[in-house]
């Protein structure tokens, strides 16, 4: 089992970061947007971290399309 973080491709609003951490943990891309929400009104530092994790997550190569 060899699973790597992409960002998605088929699965984005934005950059894909959510979809990507969807696929990589197996659960459904909206639970990790409405948390991701949640962290952003609980402080403001989901901004930045949804930042940089859209510059450090490489995308999606094509062959897994």
């Amino acid at each position: 089992m060899n699973k790597k973080l992409y960002k998605s491709q088929s699965d984005r609003k934005l950059c894909g970061v959510c979809g990507g951490l969807g696929e990589f943990f197996g659960i459904d891309s909206s639970l990790i947007r409405l948390g991701w929400i949640v962290f952003c009104l609980l402080g403001g530092s989901g901004v930045l971290a949804y930042i940089i994790a859209a510059l450090i997550i490489p995308d999606e190569p094509l062959e897994h399309l």
